[in-house]
């Protein structure tokens, strides 16, 4: 068992817990939106009560995973080649996350963008999302993000305390940050679609890192943190175009 006492006169240590707070945090926008997106299509009595279950489960998941890190960093390991390229069970998992997030995030696109079918496609949709559905697509995705960032977590510090402060202040924020993230995603119809193509860019960064290719996430952040300001902007010239209208209406 790890001194407690001795890691909290560690400077390093500090540094390390900082450090892995805010990835998490960062690594945490991903599920986050998934998960809005998600419970938005259930009953509105259940969507906030989804949301807490959801990312409660995933706290405890997490936090069981971190009891087995020594298995985890294993996962690493390559268990067949195929032409050549080593696959572990890591890469499967990646994998099998992207392929679920590409389909996922595709499928909600169809039902936003066709003109025909966006009604019968909603309710066939919001039919087959049920409660229990909503909260198992949840921890599926969960799973596949906390192996992700505890190999990551390792490799900046051997020190299990320091992961379990860092997951247990991510998650917080998470569900803190959940509802009202769900609600201006619902009220602004553009957020949407732009939240749908965050999925799809994260669904196909996980198949290229299940395929061995590794992608920088500053470059992901950064592009998804440049889209969210172009979007932001936009909202404002609508509002402003909207403001004008009506001023108009009132002088004439």
């Amino acid at each position: 068992m790890e001194n407690i006492s001795v890691l909290l006169q560690d400077p390093a240590a500090w540094i390390a817990l900082v450090t892995l707070v805010v990835m998490e945090v960062v690594l945490g926008i991903d599920n986050l939106i998934f998960i809005s997106i998600l419970t938005n299509k259930l009953p509105t009595e259940m969507r906030e009560r989804a949301r807490r279950i959801g990312i409660g489960l995933a706290l405890v998941m997490r936090l069981a995973l971190l009891g087995t890190v020594a298995w985890i960093v294993q996962l690493t390991t390559p268990v067949f080649e195929v032409f050549g390229q080593g696959f572990s069970w890591k890469d499967m998992i990646l994998l099998a996350g992207g392929l679920f997030l590409v389909w996922k995030a595709t499928k909600e696109i169809h039902h936003n963008v066709d003109p025909v079918d966006q009604k019968e496609d909603f309710i066939a949709s919001s039919a087959s999302t049920t409660f229990a559905s909503a909260i198992g697509q949840i921890l599926l995705l969960d799973l596949v993000f906390s192996i992700d960032s505890i190999i990551t977590a390792v490799g900046m510090t051997p020190h299990v305390p320091i992961m379990v402060v860092a997951v247990v202040a991510a998650v917080t924020v998470m569900l803190v940050a959940a509802t009202p993230l769900a609600n201006f995603i619902e009220k602004n119809p553009t957020i949407v679609m732009l939240a749908l193509a965050f999925l799809l860019m994260i669904g196909t960064t996980l198949i290229a890192e299940g395929m061995g290719f590794h992608v920088p996430k500053g470059y992901i952040y950064a592009a998804m943190a440049f889209s969210a300001l172009v979007e932001v902007l936009n909202m404002f010239a609508r509002r402003k175009r909207e403001r004008d209208r009506q001023l108009k209406a009132v002088v004439h």
